[in-house]
């Protein structure tokens, strides 16, 4: 997951919406967002490779969402997998359950192994926020439109700030979000000028091929958008847009999760 905008409490009748990309190399096996069979209560796309998930959300409200901190030549290939920290927390033993802020605390302490990362947690207390790139405690986030790419919460990269701002000019005209056009929004393939590109040690070629929301690589590139609708009713609604290494779709998921009657169902 590498770019990701949400909005809390914008909209009276849908307190969470988030909306994401991930990026990934094209030949990483990946299983389309579905009930893991371990585990029905659980949504979630799956990396078949190294494990673990991106982005999930349970029968029970949880959500987690995952995104790489970029720092060049600093990866650990040793390292364990970022995924399982968003796959722990969703899968967690009823009896041992933990709030989002208590995971995150605990992950906390036992962070340093890892490659960086940017890990959201969220439950019926809100959004809590933890990188171990950041020295900071995890924190609750606050009402209104935030984001993350491959830096911490909020730097304002160029991709994130148009997304975030069209987001909040969608939900602003609209008294219920449109999936459609979230995913327009997501599928932008406009790079930004080179002077308003960061500068995170991967050469100028590779930050513009990075610097747009929608990522077109026939190596790299973005490999599915996913939006997740939360209604104050009960249910959320979970879409998956997933595309090959020249942009083009490649197929979709649509799920409903009742968190009232537990379940998960195919729309």
């Amino acid at each position: 997951m590498c770019l990701a905008i949400f909005a809390q409490n914008v909209l009276p009748d849908w307190p969470l919406v988030v909306v994401a990309n991930r990026d990934e190399l094209h030949v990483r096996p990946t299983a389309a967002a579905r009930p893991w069979d371990e585990t029905p209560s659980l949504l979630a796309g799956r990396d078949l490779q190294a494990g673990g998930t991106w982005l999930g959300l349970t029968t029970g409200g949880r959500i987690a969402l995952l995104t790489n901190y970029r720092e060049t030549g600093l990866r650990d290939d040793q390292a364990p997998s970022r995924g399982h920290l968003a796959e722990r927390y969703l899968q967690q033993e009823p009896s041992q359950e933990q709030s989002a802020q208590q995971y995150l605390q605990a992950l906390q302490q036992n962070s340093a192994p890892y490659n960086g990362f940017n890990l959201l947690a969220g439950d019926q207390s809100g959004l809590w926020y933890y990188s171990n790139r950041l020295n900071a405690a995890p924190f609750k986030i606050p009402d209104g439109v935030s984001g993350v790419s491959n830096a911490t919460l909020n730097t304002p990269w160029p991709k994130l700030l148009r997304t975030q701002r069209s987001v909040s000019e969608h939900l602003a005209q609209t008294h219920a979000p449109d999936s459609a056009r979230l995913v327009e929004i997501f599928q932008d393939t406009v790079r930004a000028a080179e002077h308003e590109l960061p500068d995170t040690g991967v050469g100028l070629d590779r930050e513009k091929l990075l610097g747009s929301p929608f990522i077109k690589n026939e190596r790299y590139g973005t490999r599915c958008t996913t939006i997740i609708l939360q209604h104050r009713q009960g249910y959320a609604l979970f879409y998956e847009k997933r595309y090959d290494a020249l942009g083009q779709e490649l197929g979709d998921s649509n799920w409903q999760v009742d968190f009232l009657a537990k379940t998960i169902s195919a729309m």
